[in-house]
C-alpha cells in the first residue's frame, strides 16, 4: 500500500538500501500531496491549458511502476492500464468517469508488485528480461530512473497542490 507517512532515507547505508529508501520516500511524497483533497480536487486541472492533475499523476505513476518493474524487470506481458495507441495520454486525459479510489488502489497495487519484483532480484546488477532501446537495463538503473521520475512529477504535484488549496512545502 502507498502511504503518505514518509521516513527520511538513511544518511549512511549500502547502495540498495539507499535506493529503495529514496524510492519509498518519493512514493510517499506523491501520496502526501494527494492527502486531504476531494475527488474533484484530485481531478482538477489546476494549471490550464495543461491536462495535468494529481489524479493523472497517480494514474501515470501506476503505469510507470507497472512498466519498469513488471514489463522490463520481470518480463511480464501486461497490458497498459490507462493508455492505448489511440489515447497515448489516457492516464492524464481520460478522467471524466474515473474512480479515485480505484486509481489509488491500482497505484498501491503496482507499488506492491514493484516491491515484490525488486525483492526477488539478488543484485542491483541483474538486468531485466525486456530490453530498452535494444539494451539490457539493470535493477540499479530502474531504481535510479524511478527516483528521478517521481521527483520530477512530485515537483508538478507541488505546483498543482499549491494552486488547488494553497498547501506548500515538503
Amino acid at each position: 500500500m502507498v502511504t503518505s507517512e514518509r521516513s527520511h532515507p538513511p544518511c549512511s547505508a549500502d547502495e540498495r538500501t539507499t535506493l529503495e529508501a529514496w524510492l519509498e520516500y518519493q512514493r510517499a511524497t506523491l501520496a502526501m500531496k494527494c492527502d486531504g483533497l476531494t475527488d474533484e480536487q484530485l481531478a482538477e486541472r489546476a494549471v490550464p491549458p495543461s491536462t495535468l492533475s494529481l489524479l493523472g499523476l497517480v494514474r501515470h505513476m501506476a503505469e510507470v511502476e507497472r512498466h519498469w518493474f513488471r514489463r522490463v524487470l520481470a518480463g511480464e506481458d501486461v497490458e497498459p492500464l490507462y493508455y492505448s495507441d489511440s489515447d497515448p495520454d489516457g492516464d492524464f486525459d481520460t478522467l471524466d468517469s474515473v474512480s479515485v479510489r480505484e486509481a489509488v488502489a491500482t497505484w498501491a497495487d503496482e507499488c506492491e508488485q514493484a516491491r515484490a519484483q525488486t525483492a526477488a532480484v539478488d543484485s542491483l546488477d541483474v538486468v531485466g528480461k525486456t530490453l530498452r532501446q535494444g539494451e539490457p537495463v539493470s535493477l540499479r538503473w530502474i531504481l535510479v530512473h524511478m527516483i528521478e521520475e517521481y521527483a520530477r512529477h512530485n515537483g508538478h504535484a507541488d505546483l498543482l497542490r499549491e494552486r488547488i488549496d494553497g498547501a506548500v512545502g515538503q
